[in-house]
Formats: C-alpha cells, sequence, structure tokens
C-alpha cells in the first residue's frame, strides 16, 4: 500500500494544473457520473465513466486489458473518460456516455472525439460464446472465439454517430514489455491508469506521458 501511495502523490505532484481527481471502484458497468467541483482525490463507487468541463479536475480510470475511452468535445470544452471491458461494452458504456455528455453541455454525437486507448486485441483475448453474443456478434461454432473490444467499440460509435473515431495500435497482453495484462499474467499483474482533463492553466502543467494510449 505504501509503494501504491507514493506513485499516486509522484503522480498528482507532476500534474500542477489540476486539483479535484475523480475515480471510482468500477464494476464492469455503464454507469457514468458528471463531475463538478471537486478538489483532491474523489474515489466514488459503482462508476465505469466520468465526465466533465471543469478545468482543474482530471479523470481516472485503471485498466490491465479492458480499453480507456477518451471523449472530448472540442467545441464546449468538455471530456469523458470510460472503462470498457466486455460487460461494459455490451452494456453499453460508450451510449451512456455520449448521452450523458449531451445531456450536461449539449454535445451533438457528431461533435464528439473519440480514442480507444491501449487493451487486448482480438487475436489476444479468447472468449466464450456467451461473450461474442452479449456484444452482438454472430457466434458461429466450432470456437475457440476471440473478440476485439475496440471493433466493436468503434462499430458503436460509428452507429451512435460519433464525429471522429481513432484506436491505439497496441495490445495490453502482447506488448508485454510495456503494458499490465490481466489475461497474460493471469491476474496477477497491476493496474495502468488512463487520464484526462483540462488543466486550469496548461502553461503550468509539466505532466507525465500517458499510462495508457
Amino acid at each position: 500500500m505504501g509503494k501504491v501511495m507514493t506513485r499516486w502523490r509522484a503522480f498528482r505532484s507532476a500534474e500542477a494544473g489540476f486539483g479535484g481527481f475523480a475515480m471510482s471502484h468500477q464494476v464492469h458497468g455503464s454507469r457514468v457520473g458528471w463531475h463538478e467541483g471537486i478538489n483532491g482525490w474523489t474515489i466514488l463507487d459503482g462508476l465505469d465513466g466520468h465526465l466533465t468541463s471543469t478545468p482543474g479536475v482530471m479523470l481516472l480510470v485503471t485498466v490491465a486489458d479492458c480499453i480507456p475511452i477518451y471523449l472530448t468535445d472540442p467545441k464546449r470544452r468538455s471530456i469523458g473518460l470510460l472503462h470498457a471491458g466486455w460487460r461494459g461494452t455490451a452494456a453499453g458504456v460508450l451510449g451512456q456516455g455520449v448521452e450523458e455528455l449531451a445531456k450536461a453541455t449539449g454535445s451533438s454525437p457528431a461533435d464528439i472525439v473519440m480514442h480507444c486507448g491501449v487493451g487486448i486485441c482480438g487475436r489476444c483475448y479468447e472468449v466464450g460464446a456467451e461473450v461474442v453474443e452479449a456484444c452482438g456478434l454472430p457466434c458461429r461454432p466450432p470456437g475457440p472465439w476471440h473478440l476485439d473490444l475496440r471493433a466493436v467499440l468503434t462499430d458503436q460509435a460509428v452507429r451512435l454517430g460519433v464525429g471522429e473515431v481513432s484506436v491505439s495500435s497496441y495490445c495490453s497482453a502482447h506488448d508485454g514489455a510495456s503494458f499490465f495484462s490481466h489475461r497474460r499474467s493471469g491476474g496477477s499483474d497491476g493496474r495502468m491508469v488512463a487520464y484526462i482533463g483540462l488543466p486550469v492553466n496548461p502553461a503550468q502543467r509539466t505532466g507525465l506521458p500517458p499510462l495508457s494510449h
């Protein structure tokens, strides 16, 4: 615990443009929260997505094969960060994030820029038939079946009308020298943090290289 807290403190001190940090005990669901007026660390329960338009608030999710989804509406200077494993993807966490952003700021899906960050690739992600079907894909026997979560999320984004979508080329499993992977390690790896924020004063931001691209 001491090492973990030391790393979180180092992370916070490196991000001088931020006074509030929002994260959650993630549950692989589709609930998304809107955040304003956060100071210090705020750790919530049951959220798998965070949204804000408040400068100085940083949004964080932890991942180790699941996909971090970065959202921004540059016109309205609003941002979001979602945690999408297969359950969250199947439950519609992306659609919920886009909908909540529209409710809070008036964003149109066409105004939103989306990026799917580092996560496990389809070649490395072998799943059961029930997972494939839950994500809305045809399941043709015989297995084994492989699921490309970023491809599913990209397809969902297109159907939602998201204006611009990009996808990381990195795989958390087979690019193992650089990333943690729950699947590759059998559950023994740690977690990466994905983050996005609007600094109060961009010139003050010293920054760390992102741990999830």
